[in-house]
């Protein structure tokens, strides 16, 4: 599907605020990229922004989607995608992404 920039403005963008002084920048392009591929039809785009502090953030509109500071690690990629989906596209199956794990023993 060819999308142009004059179809992307109905749809929602994600904000990735990371540390540069961490060094998190590919961490964040990389998670920027399963988003993009993921949500390839429901997103209009995914903004890298530099940082300080350790922060890492993903952020829809003004709302939070994950913070490390507030959850104290990294998102796991499949539990980024589910948080997005249930803010951007609730209905959208995410295949293996929502199986549920077995629970440890």
């Amino acid at each position: 599907m060819d999308v142009t920039r004059s179809e992307a403005p109905d749809r929602p963008n994600l904000q990735i605020e990371y540390c540069r002084q961490c060094r998190w920048m590919l961490r964040a392009a990389w998670m920027a990229q399963e988003l993009l591929t993921t949500f390839e039809d429901e997103l209009g785009g995914v903004t890298l922004i530099p940082g300080t502090g350790g922060i890492f953030v993903v952020r829809s509109g003004d709302a939070v989607v994950w913070s490390r500071k507030e959850e104290g690690r990294f998102p796991d990629i499949t539990e980024l995608k589910q948080r997005v989906r249930d803010r951007i596209a609730p209905e959208k199956p995410l295949g293996h992404a929502d199986r549920k794990r077995p629970a440890d023993p």
